[in-house]
C-alpha cells in the first residue's frame, strides 16, 4: 500500500469516529466495530481490498451464544433457556365469531410440534434438501412448518399470500418445490395450477375446521392433500430424528417481489441470516437496559414472507420474546394491538406516516386548550431532543402522562421500541414517533440480498434523517456515479452508490446468472442500487436511488421514486407516479389523492363530496399542483425536478389491482401502461419548451 493511501484510508477513518458537533453535549453510541485493533464503526473503504484479513465482521452471536450458526440452532438455544415462555400466539373466537384473548404456545411446545410436523413430511416422502413453499398470511402454522423445515434441512420458499395462481405456479415450477403448506384461504388458488407444478408431490393445509373434508384434485393424481393435524398425526406415529443443517445450507429462497417482469428467488443460508441478526442484535444492546429482552411482546402482521419480517422473527426467537399473530384483517389491526400490547412494534412508513397525519388532524380539529396543551408539550420534548436528551428533559415525563399517553394507548400502552424499515421515512416523523410514544426508535436500512439489515440508526443517537451506521456484520463502501454526478471527492461528504459486503451477502439469485452477475461484483460487493453520503458520525444518509433513473430531453437524469418521497409530504397526496422520459423536458405526475385531508378541504371550499369529480375538478387539480410544487421547492428539488402537471386518481394502487408489490412498491411499467392515456394527456397541453 502506497503512503497516499494509507494516508487516505486514515483520513476516512478518523472522519467516521468524528460525532456530530450538534449538539454539544450529545453522545454517539458506537457499533461494535469489524476491526480487530479498537471499537469503531464498521467502515467505508476508499478502495477494493485484496482480501479480509484486517477485518473480522460478526457472523454469529456473543458468548455464551456462540454457537448459534443457522436457524435450527437459534430455536434450539431458545427452547433450552426459556422452554416455560410462550412464544406464538394467536386470538380464538367464540360461537359468534367474537374473538377472545390470545392463545399461546410455548418454545417447548413448539419445538416438539415442528419435530412432529417434519417427521411427518419426511415419512411422506419430503426428504432433506428439499423445497416447500409456505403460502398464507401470518399466523402459528406457518412458523411451525418453517420451523420444521430447519430442523430437517428443508429450503423455505415463502410466498405472500396475495399471490394469484400464475405467480404462484412460476414459484412452484422455478423453485421445483416439492411440498406447499398453505392455509386453507388460499388453498382454492393452488389447486387452480397444481396439475402444471409436477414436482408438488405434497400439500399442506392449515386452518381446517374440524373433520372439514379437503377437496379432491383428480387432475394432480402426483400430489397428496392432508391437512397439516394429520401430517402432524403421522409424524407422531413415525418419528424421526432430526437433520440439523450447516451453516453453508440454503434457509430460505426469498422471491423478491420484483415491480419488473417474473419475481428473483433470492437464495439466503442459515449463515447469511444469522450474522446479520447477531450483527443487528450487537446494536441493539449498548443501551444501558436492552431493547430486546424474554418475555417481550412483538405483533407479528408485516408478512413473514418479506425479509424484514423475517429478521424481526429470527430476533424475537434468539431473545425469548413471544410472537402474536394479528387475525389477518389489517382493519381488525389495531383491536389485536390494544389485546396484545406489544411491547416491539415493527412497522413501514406507509403507516407511520398515516399514524402521524391522523394524530395531526385531530389536533388541528381539537378545541384551542387541547391543541394549545399538545403544541407546548411537543415543543417541550422536540427542544429536549434537539439538545441530545432522548427522555424528553425534566419535565418529560410529566408530559408524557398528562398528553401523550393517549396516544401511546392506541398501540396498546406499553410499547418499548418502534422500528421503521423498507423504505425511508422522513426525519419529522421520525421524531414525531420519539415524542409521542416515550420509546426507543430506529429505522433500519438494508435489502432481501443483505438478508435485511445493512445500517441501521443507533438507540442512542437523537439525530434523525440517516439510517446510521453499517452493521458490524458487513462493509460499506460508495461507488462512484459519474452519470449522476456522485463521487467519494464530493464536498464536504463523498457520496456514491452504496455497495455491501460481509457474510450478510446472498448467494445470488436462482437459477439467474446474468442478474447475480449485476448484483454482486467480481470483489464480493452488492450493489443496492441506493445512492448514499457519509455524513458526521460514520452516518449513513440516503440522497437517491440509481436503479429506475431516467433521462430528460436536455440530459438530465431524475430518480422519481426520491420526487414521489418530496411529494408525499403534501397534505394532498397519498400515492403518487411521477413520469418522464427521453423525449420530454418536463415530469407529470399520476396522483392518488388522500380522502382524509381532500373531503373535508372540499367541503369548506362547497365542492362536491365525491373523490372521483373532485379529481376531474379544475380547482382541486390546481390546488394539488401547487401543494406539491411547494413541498419541492421545500425540498430543494431543481427545476427540472419539478412536476409541470399532475393526472388526480380516484382509486389507489394496491396489490390487489396489479399497480404495487406485495411489498407496496409501486410497479412503474404497469402503471405507465395504465395511465399512458392521461400521460399523454398531459404533455399535450403543456407548453413546448
Amino acid at each position: 500500500m502506497s503512503a497516499q493511501q494509507a494516508a487516505h484510508r486514515a483520513q476516512v477513518l478518523a472522519g467516521q469516529l468524528t460525532p456530530n458537533s450538534e449538539p454539544e453535549n450529545q453522545e454517539l453510541a458506537m457499533a461494535p466495530t469489524a476491526a480487530e485493533e479498537e471499537p469503531s464503526y464498521s467502515v467505508l473503504l476508499p478502495e477494493t481490498l485484496s482480501g479480509n484479513k484486517w477485518i473480522r465482521l460478526v457472523d454469529t452471536f456473543p458468548a455464551p451464544h456462540d454457537d448459534i450458526h443457522t436457524l435450527y440452532d437459534n430455536l434450539e438455544s431458545s427452547v433450552a433457556a426459556y422452554g416455560d415462555t410462550p412464544y406464538l400466539g394467536h386470538r380464538t373466537s367464540d360461537a359468534k365469531g367474537q374473538p377472545g384473548p390470545y392463545v399461546w404456545q410455548t418454545y417447548s411446545e413448539v419445538a416438539e410440534l415442528r419435530s412432529a410436523i417434519g417427521s411427518g413430511m419426511q415419512h411422506l416422502g419430503i426428504q432433506s434438501g428439499a423445497a416447500v413453499g409456505l403460502y398464507s398470511i401470518n399466523q402459528p402454522e406457518w412458523c411451525l412448518v418453517d420451523a420444521a423445515c430447519h430442523a430437517y434441512s428443508m429450503v423455505s420458499v415463502p410466498l405472500y399470500d396475495t399471490l394469484g395462481p400464475d405467480t404462484v405456479k412460476y414459484i412452484c415450477n422455478h423453485a421445483e418445490l416439492a411440498a406447499v403448506a398453505c392455509s386453507i384461504e388460499v388453498l382454492g388458488k393452488l389447486l387452480e395450477v397444481l396439475a402444471e407444478c409436477p414436482t408438488v408431490r405434497l400439500v399442506v393445509v392449515y386452518g381446517t375446521r374440524p373433520h372439514q373434508r379437503l377437496p379432491d384434485v383428480p387432475s394432480a393424481p402426483h400430489c397428496k392433500v392432508l391437512t397439516l393435524d394429520r401430517v402432524r398425526a403421522l409424524g407422531c406415529k413415525h418419528p424421526k430424528p432430526h437433520h440439523p443443517p450447516q451453516p453453508s445450507d440454503v434457509a430460505l429462497i426469498n422471491y423478491t417481489s420484483g415491480t419488473t417482469g417474473v419475481p428473483k428467488g433470492a437464495v439466503i443460508t442459515h449463515s447469511n441470516i444469522i450474522a446479520n441478526a447477531a450483527g443487528a442484535a450487537l446494536m441493539l444492546t449498548t443501551t444501558a437496559e436492552p431493547l430486546f429482552r424474554q418475555g417481550d411482546r412483538h405483533i407479528c402482521y408485516l408478512p413473514l414472507a418479506h425479509i424484514y419480517e423475517r429478521f424481526n422473527f429470527t430476533l424475537v426467537t434468539h431473545f425469548g420474546a413471544a410472537a402474536g399473530f394479528y387475525r389477518g384483517n389489517v382493519l381488525e389491526l389495531l383491536e389485536d394491538i390494544q389485546e396484545l400490547r406489544p411491547t416491539l412494534f415493527s412497522s413501514v412508513p406507509r403507516l407511520w406516516n398515516r399514524i402521524y397525519d391522523k394524530v395531526m388532524a385531530q389536533i388541528q380539529a381539537a378545541n384551542p386548550v387541547s391543541r394549545a396543551l399538545f403544541n407546548t408539550a411537543y415543543r417541550y420534548k422536540q427542544a429536549a431532543l434537539r439538545q441530545g436528551d432522548l427522555s424528553g428533559g425534566r419535565l418529560g415525563p410529566f408530559w408524557d402522562r398528562l398528553v401523550f399517553s393517549k396516544i401511546k394507548a392506541r398501540v396498546g400502552g406499553e410499547v418499548r421500541l418502534l422500528t421503521s424499515g423498507a423504505s425511508p421515512i422522513s426525519a419529522e416523523v421520525f421524531d414525531f414517533l420519539r415524542i409521542c410514544f416515550g420509546a426507543a426508535v430506529i429505522e433500519g436500512y438494508g435489502m432481501t440480498e443483505s438478508s435485511c439489515l445493512i445500517s441501521m440508526t443507533p438507540p442512542g443517537d437523537p439525530t434523525a434523517g440517516h439510517v446510521g451506521p453499517p452493521s458490524p456484520a458487513c462493509e460499506v463502501k460508495l461507488d462512484d456515479i459519474p452519470e449522476m454526478g456522485y463521487t467519494n471527492a464530493d464536498l464536504p461528504h463523498p457520496r456514491g452508490e452504496i455497495c455491501v459486503r460481509g457474510p450478510i451477502i446472498f448467494r445470488g439469485y436462482l437459477k439467474d446468472e446474468a442478474n447475480t452477475r449485476d448484483a454482486v461484483d467480481a470483489a464480493g460487493w452488492l450493489h443496492t442500487g441506493d445512492v448514499g453520503t457519509w455524513i458526521e458520525g460514520g452516518r449513513l444518509k440516503i440522497i437517491d436511488r440509481k436503479k429506475n433513473i431516467f433521462k430528460l430531453a436536455q440530459g438530465e437524469y431524475v430518480a422519481p421514486e426520491k420526487i414521489e418521497g418530496v411529494y408525499a409530504r403534501s397534505p394532498f397526496v397519498m400515492q403518487s407516479f411521477v413520469y418522464g422520459n427521453s423525449l420530454a423536458s418536463q415530469l407529470v405526475a399520476v396522483v392518488i389523492p388522500d380522502p382524509d385531508y381532500l373531503l373535508p378541504w372540499a367541503k369548506e371550499r362547497g365542492l362536491p363530496a365525491d373523490l372521483a369529480a373532485l379529481c376531474q375538478h379544475p380547482q382541486v387539480v390546481s390546488a394539488a399542483l401547487k401543494s406539491m410544487q411547494e413541498e419541492g421547492r421545500a425540498a430543494g428539488l431543481k427545476g427540472f425536478e419539478q412536476i409541470s402537471a399532475i393526472h388526480l386518481h380516484p382509486e389507489p394502487f394496491t396489490v390487489e389491482n396489479g399497480m404495487m408489490t406485495p411489498t407496496f412498491k409501486l410497479k412503474r411499467p404497469q402503471a405507465q401502461t395504465f395511465f399512458q392515456q392521461a400521460i399523454d394527456e398531459m404533455y399535450s397541453k403543456l407548453p413546448a419548451l
